[in-house]
């Protein structure tokens, strides 16, 4: 063969420049999957400790419902995308099987229940704010039990029969998964909508007007959770219309940049909680126990002024938990 022949070349030059290609993109690709495993890691043991003591060591009340269904719903979103990096490092479709088929839906529910216990929590503490007297006069009791078990339910529904039309009946059955398509978008640009009109009115009247409210943990627990998840969780949700109703995504960045964001948002809930329990406030005592910062996180009474003192143990507990459920 002649080495100096330009066809030869091409072709070699061709090849390596391929081969670099296909180099890089698998390098991006597999610091993309660590990284999105490192959050998933970091938020299952954050949302397991909110789960439990919100679960099994603290009293439960009006806020502290949504709070641990929303940790549930994070904890079941991270524990598909633990699942999803271990099958493409291991190659578990033996073990996975024909499951691998239905668990995009175990992500898509998750993220529909996660996304409605937020706008049900921004809700409620708008309406709290807004009508303070009827809600604690007038606020039917358990009422955030029920809520979170009707959202649980709906969208374990919209789940299940877009497993059921999408995926085992797709050849028969065609017109029904466009249809649930429409309405999963639907139902979720309307949650954005309840979520950021809420949140703006809870916002406003926290800063501006006349009558503005002095701010406590819980303001601040709400307005973070919620501007975290307009800039990580959000974008999954704008890439799950595009890919349903607007355009096909060849590039695999793009999905996987989106589940790290989203990831993020998840594993962000836990860390946004202890942070603003445990601001500002003296570690020097042993009694500071994660179960205390919890509490501190949703306390919804005004902090107190002379410094290094907070409030009782028996007194961090939320506003609204005598208002039952």
């Amino acid at each position: 063969m002649d080495m100096t022949d330009p066809a030869w070349e091409t072709e070699l030059t061709t090849t390596y420049g391929s081969d670099q290609v296909f180099y890089q993109h698998n390098t991006g690709e597999m610091i993309l999957k660590v990284l999105i495993a490192t959050v998933v890691l970091v938020g299952l043991a954050g949302n397991a400790v909110v789960i439990w003591l919100l679960g099994f060591r603290m009293h439960r009340n009006a806020f502290s419902v949504y709070i641990l269904n929303l940790a549930g719903a994070d904890f079941l979103f991270l524990c598909f995308h633990i699942i999803s990096f271990l099958d493409s490092i291991f190659n578990l479709d033996f073990v996975i099987g024909a499951m691998s088929r239905f668990l995009p839906l175990v992500e898509e529910f998750a993220y529909i229940s996660g996304l409605s216990f937020l706008s049900a929590i921004s809700m409620e503490r708008c309406m709290s704010v807004l009508w303070p007297i009827w809600y604690r006069c007038q606020r039917p009791t358990h009422t955030s039990a029920l809520t979170c078990a009707l959202l649980w339910a709906l969208s374990l529904l919209l789940s299940l029969l877009k497993g059921y039309y999408c995926i085992l009946f797709w050849s028969v059955q065609q017109f029904w998964c466009p249809v649930l398509d429409f309405l999963t978008v639907a139902w979720l640009i309307l949650l954005f909508v309840l979520l950021s009109g809420s949140s703006l009115a809870l916002m406003t009247r926290l800063w501006c007007g006349s009558q503005r409210v002095p701010p406590t943990r819980l303001y601040m627990t709400v307005v973070i959770t919620v501007l975290v998840f307009l800039f990580c969780g959000l974008p999954f949700g704008i890439l799950w219309f595009l890919i349903s109703w607007v355009l096909s995504i060849s590039s695999l960045y793009l999905p996987m940049t989106v589940a790290l964001l989203s990831c993020i948002n998840s594993c962000a809930n836990p860390i946004i909680y202890f942070f603003v329990g445990s601001f500002r406030q003296r570690w020097r005592k042993q009694r500071h126990t994660l179960r205390l910062v919890l509490q501190r996180a949703l306390q919804d009474t005004p902090e107190v002024d002379e410094p290094g003192e907070s409030l009782p143990g028996e007194a961090l507990e939320m506003s609204g938990s005598s208002l039952g459920q």
